[in-house]
């Protein structure tokens, strides 16, 4: 079975809840269309977000992307609304900041606010190693794992762990393509406390991230670069559109083109 693109998320509101799509704009800077547009920013420009307060994960999201409408229900406090995301954005920002006790403003960039500003291209795993994680922890599901780690591109049709191939050793790139966009594959990426905690709750699992980096590295492929993994606590890959891409399209069932894995060479 070739490797194909399984799944495509965006998170049209960083750090809110994702949706997934069937068929995706690339933009010139790499992001995806309407992935992470907006955010939500402070008084001082800080991002609020799921690594700054566990409230984030109360909040439910739900997008009509067509007509760029969100409903936002808060569950702690059993509140709804529906707001226009383009212009409604000043009640956006009044209704979040009440619901996470954070005051805040909702900032739009159409090139989006990636986590990596060296690798703005959307992160990358496969199905399988979502599901593998799960199995790591009784209480995850593939569902629930995929929204603690809200990866944008899932590849199908390949073993667990078949991204560490697209990380190449320090200072290298990998190059592979989707459809007919190329692109680089840059690093592992480094995950912070968001995956720990119950993506409806906030939640956390005891002793979460030293589980996960003692199960990572024994599940590490022979083939991936062991001094990209300066720690255990990495999963997925950050991605940067290759030289000369300028954009492109991206759709589920487009095949994904990859260099064959191979073990690295013993030192000389």
């Amino acid at each position: 079975m070739s490797p194909r693109l399984h799944r495509i998320t965006i998170y049209p509101i960083k750090s809110l809840d994702g949706v997934s799509v069937d068929v995706i704009d690339v933009l010139p800077s790499g992001g995806l269309a309407n992935d992470r547009r907006f955010a939500l920013l402070d008084a001082d420009g800080r991002f609020v977000n799921g690594k700054r307060t566990a409230a984030i994960h109360l909040v439910r999201a739900e997008y009509d992307l067509p007509n760029m409408l969100v409903r936002l229900r808060d569950t702690a406090k059993d509140k709804a609304a529906e707001f226009s995301l383009i212009h409604s954005q000043t009640e956006i920002g009044r209704w979040l900041t009440v619901a996470v006790s954070i005051e805040c403003d909702l900032a739009e960039n159409a090139a989006g606010f990636p986590d990596d500003t060296d690798a703005a291209g959307p992160t990358l795993i496969s199905t399988v190693t979502l599901r593998e994680v799960a199995n790591w922890f009784p209480v995850l599901s593939l569902a629930e794992t995929r929204r603690r780690f809200r990866a944008n591109l899932e590849i199908g049709g390949v073993e667990a762990f078949w991204e560490d191939q697209l990380v190449g050793p320090a200072g290298g790139e990998v190059a592979f393509q989707i459809g007919d966009v190329r692109w680089l594959g840059v690093n592992p990426c480094q995950r912070c406390v968001v995956p720990t905690r119950a993506s409806d709750t906030g939640e956390a699992i005891p002793a979460f991230q030293k589980q996960f980096a003692t199960r990572r590295q024994a599940s590490l492929p022979p083939f991936a670069p062991l001094d990209r993994f300066d720690h255990f606590y990495r999963l997925a890959v950050n991605t940067r559109l290759a030289p000369g891409q300028s954009g492109g399209r991206l759709k589920v069932g487009d095949l994904v083109m990859a260099p064959k894995a191979s073990p690295p060479s013993p030192p000389a």
